[in-house]
């Protein structure tokens, strides 16, 4: 069956039983989930390759190539750019929905984040300005690239398709592919092969890094993922995505779509989405100290030497995407098991999972801190066993709780409505990265030791109270959950 054939089907959210559409034994993706993974893979590698570097970029003094901010301003510029990031998804949902279709929209992200990229390269060249200019054209390319290429991934199945779930943690896997090689890439790049070093007091130190040529390799890679992507899109999308969804016929009707008012049950999925959204707010804001204070904990008071080499402090970025690879496909094999078998998790069950699990490998971050002591001496480090252990829970928490909640959104929002929607799930990270970075903020002062083990309790108590509303929401999902 050609794409085109099989597109209008999937788009439909027509509340279908699972296997109408799809045999039991017929579990193959079809080949555009794969195009849409590489695609994604080589965006994240760009995305990924400068968030590696931002927290050192501005932290580190102008001398040493960076900007020079203290931790805490720091922290907050990262938090409201990677927060803005995910606030952009909403709008760029809404014009792909009424005017652009999702396909052009992802062209427009990407050629704008490549140029943000370009512009974080320049700065040494041009001026500090041009790192303001990046960072707001990726904050801007991101909300037209984001919630759109999601939006294709689960238009290429029908409502209730099994394969739903364990499509979104393929999906999900090639993100992380390209977060895993981004900090290796980018950070060996600016950390040692453009960096200048010398020898200080018998140890071989940075005296200057390369940032500009971390940067303006995630740039490459922006690159490299569109050409891809617009190059075999034709042939393996058809024309999935490439009209707004106000212009496309219904697959079943052969009538236009028309905006009408939204039924009972398509306002109780709605509010599903928003009231998951905000628990996973809790999550996010956990989640997201990787790049903030894990990154800088890590710096001081990690023991990062292996076998006489120093790993570089940007390279541990790519612990949790390279966990997300290995484990991902064992959670996506585990989901259609149990879905072939009706025993599935419900997804407010699996996403309460997914939280507690983060909250719990806080709790390896609070060893650390004990077994240093709580000493403000540098030269006193923790076992890197704390944090690669914090890294696996938070991992399998997130395999928990983001693809899910992808998935989610594509089952439950009305069809002229996914992409916005698709934006309004990503407001939880937006809300949580803000609040990330002033949490981050506040390491210095409260202390390591404070700020870890808060943010694990408050992440499962969070997780428990979910888990505690799957009836209600389950019946709010009208047989989609």
């Amino acid at each position: 069956m050609s794409v085109n054939q099989q597109r209008p089907v999937a788009a439909v959210n027509d509340g279908s039983s699972h296997y109408d559409t799809v045999e039991k034994e017929n579990l193959k993706h079809p080949k555009g989930l794969y195009l849409l993974f590489f695609t994604e893979l080589w965006e994240r590698f760009s995305y990924y390759g400068m968030r590696g570097l931002l927290m050192l970029y501005l932290t580190k003094t102008a001398l040493e190539g960076g900007l020079g901010y203290s931790v805490a301003e720091a922290a907050l510029i990262y938090g409201y750019f990677t927060g803005f990031v995910y606030f952009t998804p909403i709008i760029g949902g809404w014009l792909a929905d009424k005017y652009l279709g999702h396909r052009r929209a992802i062209l427009i992200g990407g050629v704008l984040m490549a140029l943000g990229q370009f512009s974080l390269f320049s700065t040494p060249y041009v001026g500090v300005e041009m790192t303001y200019l990046g960072l707001l054209l990726l904050i801007i390319g991101n909300g037209f690239f984001k919630p759109n290429i999601s939006s294709i991934v689960g238009n290429l199945y029908a409502q209730g398709d099994p394969r739903r779930d364990s499509a979104f943690t393929i999906f999900y896997m090639g993100i992380n592919i390209g977060a895993f090689l981004a900090p290796l890439v980018c950070g060996y790049l600016a950390e040692d092969y453009f960096a200048t070093k010398a020898v200080v007091d018998g140890v071989e130190k940075v005296t200057n890094y390369g940032f500009q040529y971390g940067f303006l390799a995630a740039g490459i890679g922006m690159v490299i993922g569109q050409i891809v992507f617009n190059t075999l899109g034709p042939k393996l999308l058809g024309d999935l995505g490439l009209k707004p969804v106000k212009a496309e016929n219904d697959a079943l009707t052969g009538k236009p779509a028309k905006a009408a008012k939204l039924t009972k049950e398509e306002i109780d999925r709605v509010s599903v989405i928003f009231i998951i959204s905000i628990f996973v707010i809790f999550f996010w804001a956990g989640f997201e100290q990787a790049g903030s204070s894990l990154t800088v904990y890590t710096d001081r008071y990690i023991d990062r030497e292996v076998f006489g080499f120093l790993i570089p402090t940007s390279w541990f970025q790519s612990v949790n995407p390279l966990f997300i690879v290995l484990f991902a496909p064992l959670t996506a094999n585990l989901w259609l098991y149990l879905a072939k078998r009706g025993k599935d998790l419900s997804i407010p069950t699996k996403m309460g999972l997914g939280m507690i699990l983060l909250g719990l490998g806080f709790f390896f971050m609070v060893g650390a801190v004990m077994e240093r002591g709580g000493v403000e001496d540098a030269t006193v480090k923790a076992s890197i066993g704390w944090l690669l252990a914090t890294y696996f829970f938070h991992t399998i928490g997130e395999l928990c709780l983001s693809p899910i909640g992808l998935s989610m959104v594509t089952r439950l929002a009305p069809v002229t409505l996914v992409s916005m929607l698709m934006g309004v799930w990503f407001l939880a990270p937006f809300v949580a990265q803000i609040a990330g970075g002033y949490i981050a903020s506040y390491v210095e002062e409260l202390g390591a030791m404070t700020i870890f083990s808060a943010i694990g309790v408050f992440v499962i108590i969070a997780g428990l109270i979910l888990v505690a509303l799957t009836r209600k929401l389950m019946h709010m999902m009208h047989g989609r959950g």
